[in-house]
C-alpha cells in the first residue's frame, strides 16, 4: 500500500516515529537500529510495510534501509514470529549478522533476543535456511560466505561459542575471516579478530 514515506521527523518515542508528509502525520513503529539514525526535525525517508493483525488492527513499520524491511518480512513469515519479536530481533542484530546466523544455523545468536525461546529460535533457522541462501538480499546484508565454506565456519562459531564467546560476536568474527585451508585457521583468525574488536 505504502512504498515508503518522506518528511520531517515531528515525533521520536520509545519505539516509533511520526513522519509529517505533506501535512498528514504517519505514525511508524521502528527497529532501535532505525530509531538511532532519527531525530526530530529532520527529512527523512522510511521504507514501509503495512500489516493489518487478526484483529483489524492497522499498524505502519518503519525502515531505514531495504535490507532491515526484506529481513522483517522473511522474520514474520515463520511460524509464531510476529512483527514486535522480529522488530526485537531487528533492534539486536544487524541484517547481515541474522543472515550469517541462519546460514551457518547459529542458535546462539538469537540467545538474548526478548521474548524469543530456543525452539522458536530453531523453527526461524529451518524455515529461513533455503530462503536466505537463495536470494540476494544485497551487499549489506547477504551473508558474506563462499559456498563451499559454509560448513568449515558454522564449525568454527560453534567452537568460538564452546569456547565461550556470545554467538553474535563469534558469528561476526568469523564472518570476517576469508577462506581457510583448515577449520583450526579460521578459528585462529577468529579470535584475533575478537581481539582486535575488543581493544586487546
Amino acid at each position: 500500500m505504502y512504498a515508503y514515506i518522506r518528511g520531517t521527523v515531528d515525533e521520536k518515542n520509545l519505539d516509533r516515529v511520526v513522519i509529517e508528509a505533506a501535512g498528514v502525520g504517519y505514525e511508524l513503529i521502528c527497529s532501535d537500529a532505525t530509531l538511532r539514525q532519527l531525530s526530530v526535525g529532520d527529512k527523512a525517508k522510511l521504507l514501509t510495510h503495512f500489516n493489518v493483525s487478526q484483529d483489524g488492527t492497522v499498524t505502519l513499520y518503519g525502515f531505514m534501509t531495504s535490507d532491515e524491511r526484506a529481513m522483517f518480512r522473511r522474520l514474520i513469515a515463520v511460524n509464531r514470529v510476529g512483527p514486535k519479536l522480529a522488530l526485537g530481533i531487528l533492534s539486536k542484530l544487524a541484517p547481515s549478522d541474522i543472515a550469517m546466523a541462519i546460514v551457518t544455523q547459529n542458535a546462539a545468536a538469537f540467545d538474548r533476543i526478548p521474548g524469543l525461546g530456543k525452539k522458536t529460535a530453531a523453527r526461524l533457522l529451518l524455515e529461513l535456511k533455503e530462503k536466505v541462501t537463495e536470494d540476494t538480499m544485497g551487499a549489506a546484508s547477504g551473508p558474506q560466505v563462499a559456498e563451499g565454506s559454509v560448513d568449515m565456519r558454522t564449525e568454527a562459531i560453534a567452537a568460538l561459542v564452546a569456547l565461550g564467546y556470545d554467538g553474535v560476536s563469534a558469528g561476526r568474527a568469523v564472518s570476517a575471516v576469508g577462506e581457510c585451508a583448515r577449520v583450526e585457521d579460521m578459528i585462529t583468525k577468529a579470535l584475533r579478530e575478537i581481539g582486535k574488536r575488543s581493544g586487546f
